[in-house]
């Protein structure tokens, strides 16, 4: 099968293109919006593709069947997938895919209207130890989930946005994996949400970010989940991203602490200890390319995909109205 010609839009956030070397199921022929190094690195092993001054005239590039979007300014990257959705291009987006919910909306519009379909960066699960309990949750091993708990800690450091249009703010661009946690791993939606957020700690004049929030809710089968994100974590704890999850459920509890390194489960009166996480999770990229390619079916609809953002963007908006 000929692969899939890549337009990259951007480096604002996680870009492919440093996966692009073992992905031969892309070929990139067009970019832009990207830092000068980046780019002259990604036109030396592909002289050939199309430095694009817009994204207007990446849309424009002959033969594009694909968009990858980091966009430097998040609040218009909903717009640019609509764009290129409506133009028969696929779409995958870095998150938060839109920075208010009607603009998701109107996204999963566009993409309902096929042929091009759309995947937000959503692997948060998709790798281990996440995707072992997911397996344990899914088979029922800690009974009724009741409650969950979760973390997604980032250092700050002087390159943070100092405006949430940038990278959609704090609680969606951080907390959202938080979300995913909740979601993505107990296979529930959640119904309600609120939060609280601060700036202390934000030193920088003229900055609206945010460093620290709490959300809190409820689940669709009537139990709760609270969880925090922040700008917080101290280089020495030994990773970029500070993660923790735990689940309790009628008939036990399932975690996963310390960004992974630690995981229990514990069943009744029995410590089951850590989880078997050796088995290779599904490659979150993977997956998209092939329901791209029409090769195979996503885990989940775009909509069970998507609804974390949609949560953490309502809860944004909330705090905006007070």
């Amino acid at each position: 099968m000929q692969p899939i010609a890549l337009g990259l839009w951007g480096d604002n956030g996680h870009p492919i293109h440093a996966a692009l070397d073992r992905r031969p199921q892309l070929r990139l022929i067009a970019l832009g919006g990207l830092a000068d190094a980046t780019q002259a690195s990604l036109l030396d092993r592909w002289p050939a593709a199309r430095v694009c001054a817009s994204f207007e005239q990446m849309l424009e590039t002959p033969g594009l069947q694909l968009v990858s979007l980091c966009s430097p300014v998040r609040a218009e990257q909903a717009q640019q997938a609509i764009d290129a959705l409506d133009a028969g291009v696929h779409v995958y987006a870095e998150k938060p895919c839109a920075t208010n919910e009607a603009d998701l909306d109107r996204l999963m519009h566009a993409a309902a209207r096929g042929p091009a379909r759309f995947h937000e960066m959503a692997g948060t699960i998709f790798e281990q130890p996440y995707w072992a309990m997911r397996q344990q949750l899914a088979r029922g091993a800690i009974g009724q989930v009741v409650q969950v708990l979760a973390q997604k800690s980032y250092p700050h450091h002087a390159g943070r946005p100092t405006r949430s249009q940038i990278d959609g703010g704090l609680i969606a661009q951080n907390g959202v994996h938080a979300m995913r946690f909740v979601e993505h791993l107990t296979g529930l939606r959640a119904t309600s949400i609120e939060a609280i957020q601060t700036p202390l700690g934000e030193t920088r004049a003229d900055s609206d970010l945010q460093m620290a929030c709490t959300l809190m809710g409820r689940l669709e089968n009537g139990g709760i989940f609270s969880l925090i994100a922040n700008y917080l974590n101290p280089r020495g704890f030994g990773g970029w991203g500070n993660e923790m999850v735990r689940i309790f459920g009628t008939q036990g509890m399932i975690e996963s602490t310390d960004a992974g390194r630690r995981t229990r489960l514990i069943i009744g009166d029995r410590d089951c200890g850590p989880l078997d996480a050796s088995a290779p999770a599904p490659d979150w990229l993977s997956l998209v390319l092939d329901d791209f390619a029409g090769r195979a079916a996503m885990p989940f609809d775009l909509e069970t995909e998507l609804h974390p953002t949609r949560m953490v963007l309502r809860a944004s908006a909330a705090l905006l109205e007070q």
